[in-house]
């Protein structure tokens, strides 16, 4: 039984590891073919903001495809420490599974960005994707914005994740949320949110200035909307996990219902027991 159970958690790692590889392909692909100024586009005249804005929705729906993906479908679709971070703090993780999910994402990462190193000189004009303050901006500035993006990240897919009604939609609020924001921030601190997306590039690329605001920053923005929620909304999640069958939340419906239906034939049950036992007592 044992063995089985690590061999299930390591899959589950493993299909971790492979979903968050595929976001950061997908994800930086788009960045280094719509944004870079050494990419395949950068002869279009078209402005930076929307340039900025259809590059973010494109790596929204990169999560998007992770999550919905075979490795996302049995990982629960993770991709982000300060979401598995968010999750620890709900108490539906354990630490020990929390640490081997970000070791997870920080491998899957690694790998992902070595794979977009093979867009050779198109990704040279954004790094390969890796994320550094804008010149000029104060580091804590800079955490202060990545702690108020991965908020807003937080916020929005743990709200969505608590409610059975919509939570199987959860995956696909990424790409609008994404194309806002890093329309807006991204000339700021390229709209990270996610320590592991950029963690992958600076280690492929050896990029590290002010690396650790991409660490410090998302995890406060993710304490800060467990926080939030708890004050704001009763709901709240009931497992690790960012992606959800519409088939099983149709099944838990269903079983909700009936559990509302039985719930009165019970509890006349229990009053004639109830009955029952007060007469056998009288005599």
């Amino acid at each position: 039984m044992t063995q089985h159970r690590t061999r299930s958690t390591l899959g589950t790692l493993g299909a971790e590891a492979v979903a968050t590889a595929l976001l950061m392909i997908g994800g930086l692909t788009a960045v280094i073919l719509v944004v870079s100024p050494t990419g395949p586009l950068a002869g279009l005249d078209v402005a930076g903001w929307a340039r900025r804005f259809v590059a973010g929705g494109l790596f929204g729906l990169s999560g998007t495809a992770a999550s919905l993906s075979r490795w996302g479908r049995r990982s629960g679709a993770h991709l982000n420490p300060a979401v598995t971070l968010a999750f620890r703090v709900e108490g539906t993780i354990s630490t020990a599974l929390a640490t081997g999910y970000v070791l997870a994402q920080t491998t899957g990462a690694i790998a992902g960005a070595a794979v977009v190193r093979l867009w050779g000189p198109w990704g040279r004009g954004v790094r390969w994707g890796a994320t550094v303050p804008e010149v000029g901006l104060a580091a804590w500035q800079a955490a202060g914005l990545e702690a108020l993006v991965t908020f807003a990240l937080v916020a929005l897919v743990l709200a969505m994740a608590a409610r059975p009604t919509i939570r199987h939609l959860t995956p696909w609020v990424m790409g609008p949320l994404y194309a806002v924001l890093v329309a807006i921030e991204a000339p700021l601190t390229g709209t990270s949110s996610n320590p592991a997306r950029s963690l992958g590039p600076a280690v492929v690329t050896w990029t590290w200035r002010e690396g650790w605001v991409y660490w410090v920053g998302p995890a406060v923005g993710a304490l800060v909307a467990v926080a939030v929620l708890h004050l704001v909304t009763r709901h709240r999640v009931g497992q690790a996990r960012l992606v959800y069958d519409r088939l099983l939340v149709d099944a838990e419906h269903l079983a909700a219902d009936l559990l509302a239906d039985l719930r009165p034939h019970v509890s006349r049950h229990r009053t004639y027991g109830t009955v029952g036992s007060n007469l056998r007592n009288r005599r």
